[in-house]
């Protein structure tokens, strides 16, 4: 007896969903996005505001982009993704269409409908795609897990720590500080 076969998606598929329709892909699989919630939006403004601040009074080089920011992963045609917040550090990685290869660092604010992605699947593909940096942000638990996959290290913190950032030596985020 023959298996059924899933079929395997690729850049152009998601491209040609409906106007408005947001979806990511994963290993040539398709994963349908709900609009965010207004909580969800509020952190994602003040949390990449805060970091575009801080690394524009550095002068730093790297790059702050929001959902919906194209990500292709992997530098293939079957992973694309669309993170709260990607830094990119590596401008030989940006074009038009997004970044082409793994941001230094991503942030994930979790949603009810994204706990799986974003505990277990983006965890996997993004440490697999050589991100420096994945942090998932959780506001039903308050707490934010960084994981350094330079370092092979991961730390829970609460929206009330100090929370330092990896690819930024003496830069540190407290999310109770931020209007959130």
């Amino acid at each position: 007896m023959a298996l059924a076969q899933n079929k395997v998606y690729t850049i152009d598929d998601i491209y040609a969903l409906p106007e408005g329709t947001r979806a990511e892909l994963i290993d040539g699989q398709i994963y349908y996005m709900a609009p965010p919630s207004r909580q969800h939006q509020k952190i994602l403004l003040s949390l990449s505001r805060h970091v575009a601040d801080y690394i524009d009074s550095q002068h730093g080089t790297c790059e702050v982009d929001i959902a919906p920011f194209a990500v292709f992963l992997n530098q293939n045609d079957r992973n694309y993704v669309e993170p709260d917040i990607s830094v990119i550090c590596d401008p030989n990685k940006l074009n038009d269409k997004g970044c082409v290869g793994a941001p230094d660092w991503i942030i994930e604010i979790v949603s009810p409908g994204s706990v799986r992605m974003d505990y277990m699947t983006k965890l996997f593909k993004y440490r697999s795609a050589g991100v420096r940096e994945y942090w998932i942000v959780d506001p039903r638990k308050d707490i934010v897990l960084v994981y350094n996959f330079a370092n092979d290290d991961m730390m829970q913190y609460d929206f009330t720590d100090d929370i330092p950032v990896g690819i930024y030596l003496g830069f540190s985020i407290n999310l109770s500080k931020l209007n959130i």
